[in-house]
């Protein structure tokens, strides 16, 4: 039986912000939501997010520390560390 993707709302400076959880204990917000903020091409907000060093090492770390099927010999190449 699939997943069932809950929505909830919240309101922050005038702006929705979406949250998703399947199982209503993890909840994910939406980063286009909160990137259109900032700017009414919210991919571009995100693209430039995801090209920061410490975002880059962060994403690396919770995959790590979440995710048991992460190759991490793929990710030293993002791994700015080994340089």
């Amino acid at each position: 039986m699939p997943k069932t993707i809950k929505k909830e709302t919240i309101h922050a400076k005038g702006l929705d912000i979406g949250i998703y959880t399947s199982d209503y204990e993890n909840k994910f917000i939406s980063l286009t939501d909160i990137a259109k903020y900032k700017s009414i091409q919210p991919s571009v907000t995100i693209h430039n997010w995801l090209r920061g060093r410490d975002v880059v090492e962060f994403l690396g770390l919770w995959e790590k520390l979440h995710n048991p099927d992460f190759k991490l010999i793929g990710f030293d190449k993002f791994n700015f560390n080994r340089v």
